[in-house]
């Protein structure tokens, strides 16, 4: 009997040693970098988070050609532990891109691929290449700041490159930053036609609440600036969820949710049309499913959630109308951003492509 015993205790042990396994989960597979000034090295980052339940190692990450190289995070990763891949790319071709990241880890018994694509380019005087986003003289390689899955205690940085065209010298500054907002520029004036980057930090710390909060803080364009929606940039952080305190027993029936469709398309709308499109949302797991928070990321979007407590099985819908009429006002892209306690996608974003008839624009 005592034999009997000890094989059942012996299976049970290697079962319970077969189910656990290390689980990567990235921020983003696909990367798109746009332009690219010619032989000015871009760089690429990929983060990720051990979603499994024994320490991540990742053994060796190779890229496609020797125009780019990695380097990863090397120590492993507990569960529920973040890292990240970054990868150098060179920039010595001319013309569009396209390249791969294999990630060999304990996750997987094959590779796990990432990409990134762009378009090199020589002119170096246009930055309408490589800073899309003007704020007067003032170009920026992006029009919003995005802290995505954040922890507390984190400290990410997000890089605001800034190209100067005016006829003078010009120092970046930030204005009307939060408290939990840091900003320093890099180098502190940029002369006539030379470009720099704006280090903008976040203090996790200092956030005012778990979910999403969102601010705006404003580039000054010259000295005595003031603020206005021109020189608006908007701030958004989605501070996730503490997971590290779940019972085994709710780590083993944890809430999932299941949605129709994750990217809505609106087109040849008319200028003062109103268009609704219906995505439904599913708690396919084994608890209840609860959307602690939920925010609407552009005016030109009105959104309706009939319950934000869903239990297994059970569904409900979300009506997203585009308000055409305040296309023109929309600075970033228009989104839907949830914070749900699904431990494996504790943040949700719903990306909304509207755009009027070409003739009426």
């Amino acid at each position: 009997m005592k034999r009997i015993y000890t094989l059942l205790f012996l299976c049970v042990v290697a079962c319970m040693s077969l189910w656990a396994q290390p689980k990567i989960s990235f921020d983003m597979t696909t990367k798109d970098l746009g332009y690219v000034l010619w032989r000015t090295p871009a760089t690429v980052t990929y983060q990720f988070t051990n979603t499994g339940d024994k320490p991540l190692v990742i053994s060796n990450v190779t890229t496609s050609c020797g125009c780019a190289k990695a380097q990863w995070t090397e120590e492993p990763v507990p569960a529920g532990g973040k890292g990240k891949i970054t990868v150098v790319f060179d920039a010595e071709a001319i013309g569009h891109f396209y390249k791969d990241v294999g990630v060999y880890c304990n996750a997987a018994s094959l590779p796990i691929y990432l990409d990134f694509n762009g378009e090199v380019t020589a002119d170096a005087k246009n930055y309408s290449f490589t800073h899309p986003y003007a704020i007067g003289a003032i170009r920026l390689t992006q029009d919003e700041l995005d802290f995505k899955s954040v922890n507390k205690g984190d400290r990410p940085v997000i890089e605001l490159l800034v190209a100067n065209t005016s006829n003078k010298a010009y120092s970046p500054v930030l204005m009307h930053l939060p408290p939990y907002l840091e900003a320093k520029a890099e180098p502190e004036k940029l002369g006539r036609g030379k470009t720099g980057k704006i280090l903008v930090t976040l203090d996790s710390e200092k956030l005012p609440k778990l979910g999403i909060t969102r601010a705006s803080v404003y580039l000054s364009r010259f000295p005595g600036d003031k603020v206005g929606s021109e020189n608006e940039i908007p701030v958004s952080v989605a501070l996730l969820p503490d997971f590290s305190k779940l019972t085994e027993q709710q780590k083993n029936n944890p809430p999932q949710i299941t949605l129709s469709a994750k990217e809505l398309e609106f087109v040849d709308l008319k200028p003062n049309q109103k268009k609704s499109q219906t995505i439904v949302i599913s708690n396919t797991g084994r608890s209840d499913l609860n959307i602690q928070d939920m925010q609407v990321f552009s005016m030109a979007l009105a959104v309706k959630l009939k319950k934000r407590v869903l239990k297994p099985g059970e569904s409900t819908k979300m009506k997203i109308t585009v308000l055409a009429q305040n296309l023109h006002r929309v600075k970033g892209t228009p989104r839907v951003l949830m914070i749900t306690d699904d431990p494996n996608q504790p943040m949700i974003t719903i990306r909304v492509k509207a755009r009027l008839k070409s003739s009426e624009k």
